[in-house]
């Protein structure tokens, strides 16, 4: 079964499920349906970043903060960003990640998804999945600030990082 043929949940603005969908139904028509978000950290607290290879459905060679992916028809948040964290890192064993929030995404061009985000520490050695992964590094937050304004980031994972941002300062204070 290709990316595209993954069956969905479809889901309404208060993130209820209203249905089903295959993925790039889902995308072609702008159809809600859910992500998670993990920030994947490493022993010395620096974050996982990489670049999305050419051929992904949505935002190809973009970099991102965040490894995870869209949450599979029937599957839970936390099942899912267990699931696509160890795929992307290319681990196995991986604790499981800890949720920290929720937000609808929404571009107002049609791309929409309700978007859990979670922390998890990944202490192995990561290999990441050469169809998902085309480049990749563990960068300090000081080294992501400044890249920001170089680098073209994947739109939904800036925004969970601003959010994300923002919560840290909210539970730090």
């Amino acid at each position: 079964m290709s990316a595209a043929d993954e069956l969905l949940d479809i889901v309404d603005e208060h993130d209820r499920v209203i249905g089903r969908s295959p993925r790039g139904e889902a995308y072609a028509r702008g159809l809600r349906h859910r992500a998670a978000f993990v920030q994947a950290r490493d022993a010395r607290g620096r974050v996982f970043v990489h670049r999305r290879t050419p051929t992904k459905l949505v935002f190809p060679s973009l970099h991102d903060m965040f490894v995870g992916g869209v949450v599979g028809a029937g599957e839970s948040y936390d099942d899912a960003a267990l699931r696509e964290a160890e795929e992307e890192l290319g681990v196995s064993g991986l604790p499981r990640p800890t949720f920290l929030f929720k937000f609808l995404y929404d571009d107002g061009a049609g791309r929409t998804w309700w978007s859990a985000v979670y922390e998890v520490r990944c202490d192995l050695p990561v290999s990441p999945q050469v169809e998902e992964v085309a480049w990749h590094d563990f960068l300090t937050d000081g080294e992501i600030e400044r890249r920001l304004g170089e680098w073209e980031w994947v739109p939904d994972g800036l925004a969970a990082y601003a959010r994300l941002t923002a919560y840290r300062r909210e539970t730090a204070g």
